[in-house]
């Protein structure tokens, strides 16, 4: 048992390198433990599939969540052209394959700048959006699809920074309830062979820095920041 009385007075901010294959709630349980106090949070899901940032809120930092909500967020990502999953990413199952040997590097490179700007997204059904108080991905658990209103997202920025087909390495920016893995869904679609994600990695959100954020076992108090947002 933790006993939050013995560490009441731990608090602040604190960037994890978050690593692939575990949840943000994993790693929040991880600091619970590290620092012995149950007031933990974190400003942001990760799935499981995703590494790098994520902020933990420590003690009566968590109530600084609803200021992160905002936050433009950058993520490096790679996307694979010619399948299409269940979950828009390669930990779903494959549904469908599409030949992309027409899809030229030039025609990649047409296409990207064109999901730039405002755009709309409808929010997978792996996502931990709520519809009827009902998170999506719990009805996705047990085969349920539902219909969703797409919601306007913001892409500042999105450059290409590698193609080795089927492969595409990209890096975006963007604001608040962007998904990545149906913008590549989307990026596949819009070139007529389909594509989900096969790696996604958050590097910032608003001014903190992946390149700021420490490894999961090398955490310790010292990194806690008392930082104004």
């Amino acid at each position: 048992m933790i006993n939050p009385a013995k560490n009441n007075s731990v608090e602040g901010l604190l960037l994890v390198s978050k690593p692939g294959n575990m949840t943000s709630h994993d790693i929040v349980d991880f600091v619970r433990k590290k620092f012995r106090i149950r007031r933990v949070g974190h400003a942001g899901t990760l799935d499981p599939l995703a590494e790098g940032l994520l902020i933990v809120l420590v003690g009566k930092y968590t109530k600084l969540f609803p200021k992160f909500v905002n936050f433009d967020k950058e993520y490096l990502g790679v996307l694979k052209l010619g399948e299409i999953t269940t979950t828009g990413d390669c930990e779903g199952q494959t549904v469908k394959k599409e030949d992309y040997s027409y899809v030229t590097e030039d025609k990649i490179k047409e296409v990207f700048p064109s999901f730039e700007g405002e755009i709309e997204q409808v929010p997978p059904m792996v996502s931990a959006v709520r519809v009827g108080g009902k998170r999506l991905y719990s009805l996705a658990r047990k085969g349920i699809t539902i219909a969703r209103a797409a919601r306007r997202v913001n892409i500042y920025s999105l450059k290409i920074l590698k193609i080795d087909l089927p492969f595409v390495e990209f890096c975006v920016r963007c604001s608040k309830g962007t998904y990545v893995r149906k913008l590549a869904e989307d990026i596949g679609e819009r070139l007529g062979c389909g594509a989900h994600i096969i790696k996604i990695k958050r590097l910032s959100i608003g001014k903190f820095k992946l390149e700021d954020a420490v490894k999961l076992d090398d955490i310790n108090e010292s990194h806690l920041q008392k930082t104004t947002l």
